[in-house]
């Protein structure tokens, strides 16, 4: 299979309101690459956090004493330990300035997701979008009202790994497609049978997106044409391990 991934650069600044599925399909026309049936959108967080008004300043966050605790003992600004704590339904593991969180929306990652970089102002952190999967599909949703073609939506943020070096990107919320490609059941390459192989298809291409998009480098949206994947409803949330299958806590 032979698939292509672009980057969507020239999309401004986002604030809370705009209509994201409007600026990109304007971005996308802008290079020449008219949304079409079947392609994929890549959508970086940070912007889809920003349009539904998900940022917070830290001058107006009043912390609580448990919050002044966790800040003495991580280095943190208390006021942003209050807000990781606002959105954390249980602290995994703290180990020096590294706070791990489950966050309400089932994520376990640093900080529960609350980001400073790439946010106007020295005070601002973002959040992550209440519902990341309902926000997909609203975004897909749109989409097709102002292009006329369906296309799969993953939203993308990054996330470090337990047991492996540097950060990748995953999908924490995906409309439009099956996030996971079930391989159980099927022989492989010498006819024995899989039974274990579920791939994460939805994290691999938020992590193809990546290659375009960068961190700093402007570019919050990637189109992905080509991929051939299974449509039906299916979220992120899919894709959390359940507590009982989780070996490590």
């Amino acid at each position: 299979m032979m698939f292509t991934v672009h980057g969507l650069s020239g999309i401004p600044n986002i604030r809370e309101g705009d209509d994201l599925a409007e600026i990109i399909v304007e971005a996308a026309c802008k290079q020449g690459l008219k949304i079409m049936d079947g392609d994929i959108l890549v959508v970086a967080q940070k912007i889809v956090s920003k349009s539904e008004g998900r940022i917070v300043d830290l001058r107006s966050v009043d912390p609580s004493p448990f919050a002044r605790r966790l800040a003495k003992r991580t280095g943190k600004n208390p006021s942003h330990i209050e807000v990781i704590l606002s959105q954390t339904k249980e602290i995994v593991r703290m180990a020096g300035r590294h706070l791990i969180t489950e966050t309400h929306q089932g994520f376990v990652c640093a900080n529960a997701g609350v980001d400073r970089s790439n946010i106007e102002g020295e005070y601002t952190v973002s959040l992550l979008p209440r519902d990341p999967d309902s926000s997909a599909k609203r975004l897909r949703r749109r989409i097709k009202e102002v292009s006329g073609s369906d296309v799969a939506v993953i939203i993308s943020d990054t996330f470090g790994r337990p047991w492996r070096l540097g950060q990748t990107n995953l999908a924490i919320g995906v409309s439009g497609m099956k996030p996971l490609i079930d391989y159980r059941g099927c022989d492989d390459m010498y006819g024995r049978k899989l039974r274990l192989t579920v791939m994460a298809v939805a994290d691999e291409l938020a992590s193809a997106g990546e290659l375009v998009m960068g961190k700093a480098g402007g570019i919050p949206v990637a189109l992905i044409r080509g991929y051939v994947y299974e449509r039906g409803e299916g979220g992120a949330r899919n894709m959390i391990r359940p507590r009982e299958l989780d070996l490590f806590r």
